[in-house]
């Protein structure tokens, strides 16, 4: 719970909805979860503001070709797909108009499913507000700073930082100069910490390491537009005041931040390569227990210690779908040609693993204890389920990496019945 400072005592005591609130505000409370859900899962909070948030216009839909559930744009394409640093625009775009859709699968309609988004953007969205009806954002910067307001309070989040926007929850992104990152959205549920079973109770993200805002409200008598992503497509609608008029709120329904710095790794200390589930900072599970509808995992800097091991991740085919980005450095697997800004995909049991360069260096390595990954963040996006490409992600955006399949030609055989 938090208060503005400016309005001490403006969260109601005793009660949450009181006949008459302090300073004369209205209570209204945002649900992200149904009203019988759980209480262990119930997910909800009480705002406290200047005016209630039906006070708007009428919503219409937004022509643009950006945003998008159309998942049969592209024909289906099992291949590997690598993406080069994403082009940043060379007009004035602000966050809102600089959201494409990449990938994705599922329907906001049925509560089910995901999305994988590029933001590519350079100006300040000025009297703009967005928020998303379909599902929770978790927003990867790669580029830029992102001055985050939101209905609950500032976040500032800077690279090898994330944040997660839940769904509803109104927003606008100021920016000094060129941004660029990723968002994974999932629609139906919400992202929560990975059980962590065998491991016990410490390790990968701590609950105290994430970061919510501080309640700060603006009582600005302007005209507002305030977009929303509804099924699939953008809407707007124009109001005479600014959303972000709560001056304090209440609940477990709210948007936060998290420095990547901050996770703790496990590894092995023996030998073989572990699976990368181990490194899972957020999940949001699918029906199917044990099964994620989405994963994020990181590949942080960590030490290498296993012993008669090749060290890189070894060669897979997985029945998940694995989209990955590159905030800064490189990646172990690939030494050439996967960058910060750009991305991969590799679908459902379509072969994927290491370069032919990174095989050869990791095969006759000296294994000694080594840190790895020094001043790199590469991440996953994981999915169980089969993504498709929307036209802006296989062609318009101009990206594609048309000789990635080449990383593999030059392995070799090495078969010999001579040797052990």
């Amino acid at each position: 719970m938090s208060e503005d400072p400016r309005t001490p005592g403006s969260l109601p005591r005793g009660q949450n909805n009181p006949q008459r609130c302090p300073y004369g505000l209205y209570a209204e409370q945002l649900s992200g979860t149904a009203f019988t859900a759980p209480r262990g899962e119930n997910q909800k909070s009480w705002l406290y503001r200047i005016r209630p948030s039906v006070i708007h216009g009428i919503f219409k839909k937004v022509d643009q070709n950006r945003i998008t559930i159309n998942w049969n744009e592209r024909p289906p394409n099992p291949n590997q797909i690598r993406w080069r640093p994403f082009p940043l625009p060379s007009t004035n775009v602000d966050f809102v108009e600089g959201i494409y859709t990449v990938c994705g699968a599922g329907d906001p309609r049925l509560r089910v499913g995901l999305a994988i988004h590029i933001y590519l953007a350079n100006t300040s969205m000025k009297n703009k507000a967005f928020y998303n009806s379909d599902g929770d954002f978790l927003i990867v910067p790669q580029l830029g700073t992102l001055d985050i307001k939101t209905e609950f309070g500032r976040l500032i989040v800077e690279p090898n930082e994330i944040c997660v926007i839940p769904q509803g929850i109104k927003f606008s992104v100021d920016l000094n100069g060129a941004s660029r990152g990723y968002i994974l959205e999932v629609f139906g549920s919400h992202f929560s910490l990975p059980e962590l079973g065998p491991i016990g109770a410490n390790g990968l993200a701590y609950a105290k390491h994430f970061e919510y805002p501080t309640a700060r409200y603006e009582e600005i008598e302007e005209k507002y537009m305030i977009f929303t992503k509804y099924q699939g497509s953008l809407f707007a609608a124009l109001q005479s005041h600014s959303p972000f008029d709560v001056v304090a709120w209440q609940g477990n329904y709210a948007p936060y931040k998290y420095n990547l710095e901050r996770f703790m790794t496990i590894n092995t200390v023996s030998y073989d390569h572990c699976d990368p589930s181990i490194f899972t900072v957020l999940t949001c599970q699918s029906q199917k227990p044990g099964t994620a509808l989405a994963d994020f995992v990181i590949f942080p800097p960590r030490w290498a210690v296993a012993e008669h091991t090749f060290r890189p991740p070894y060669y897979h085919r997985n029945c998940m779908s694995e989209f990955m980005g590159l905030i800064q450095g490189g990646y172990e697997a690939k030494e050439d040609g996967f960058l910060p800004g750009g991305a991969s995909l590799h679908s459902i049991m379509t072969p994927h693993g290491p370069d032919s360069v990174c095989f050869d260096s990791a095969s006759s390595a000296d294994l000694k204890p080594t840190k790895i990954a020094i001043g790199d963040m590469a991440f996953m996006f994981e999915s169980c389920m089969g993504l498709s490409l929307t036209e802006w992600g296989e062609v318009s955006c101009s990206a594609i990496d048309e000789d990635y399949n080449k990383c593999w030609q030059d392995l070799k055989k090495n078969f010999d019945m001579m040797k052990l």
